[in-house]
């Protein structure tokens, strides 16, 4: 058998036994861990797996542990430090509020990576995304002296790592599309 057949079904099988351990825990929960709750479970689990499998495409990408690890990390940190800059310029009306919206060209290609970058984002402190336009993510910043291209550079990197991405050398440039309190901002 070939090796890239063999890795092919080794994923099928690893895709199969996790849906099978989510959806058991979910039912789990829901008998509230009641023995007899899997008389019914049983099945109901066994459905949705393969509904599951019907319905959502195999996945033709892979995660990194090391950069997985790396990221959650930064998740964890950026979103703390997201939250207290918002609550700070919630309580403090002296902390600058200088709003605009900007679009940042991606060096990332595939879709799921985009959008976990997007997501992302809108956990760093003072940026909100808020669509796609071909390359680029347009984004809602809320002070234009906050260090927002480097961010998304450093994020853009730490969300290639969780997929073991290499960046494109094209794109990660950051454009002013227009400020909302009238001022000039770049």
């Amino acid at each position: 058998m070939p090796t890239r057949e063999l890795a092919s079904r080794i994923d099928r099988i690893v895709q199969l036994l996790q849906r099978v351990v989510i959806f058991a825990v979910l039912w789990w929960v829901i008998a509230e861990a009641d023995p007899d709750g899997w008389l019914f479970g049983v099945p109901f689990v066994a459905l949705a797996v393969v509904a599951s499998l019907g319905l959502t495409p195999s996945r033709t990408w892979r995660i990194d542990p090391p950069g997985a690890l790396k990221y959650a990390w930064y998740f964890v940190t950026q979103s703390f430090l997201g939250g207290i800059d918002v609550a700070l310029r919630a309580i403090r009306p002296s902390l600058p509020l200088d709003p605009m919206i900007v679009r940042y060209r991606m060096r990332l290609a595939p879709e799921h990576a985009r959008v976990l970058f997007a997501d992302t984002v809108s956990l760093l402190p003072g940026t909100l995304s808020t669509g796609f336009e071909d390359d680029s993510l347009t984004l809602h910043v809320l002070d234009c002296e906050l260090p927002i291209e480097q961010s998304l550079r450093d994020v853009e990197e730490r969300v290639a790592g969780v997929f073991g991405l290499t960046l494109s050398s094209e794109g990660g440039d950051l454009r002013v599309c227009e400020t909302l309190t009238g001022d000039e901002c770049e």
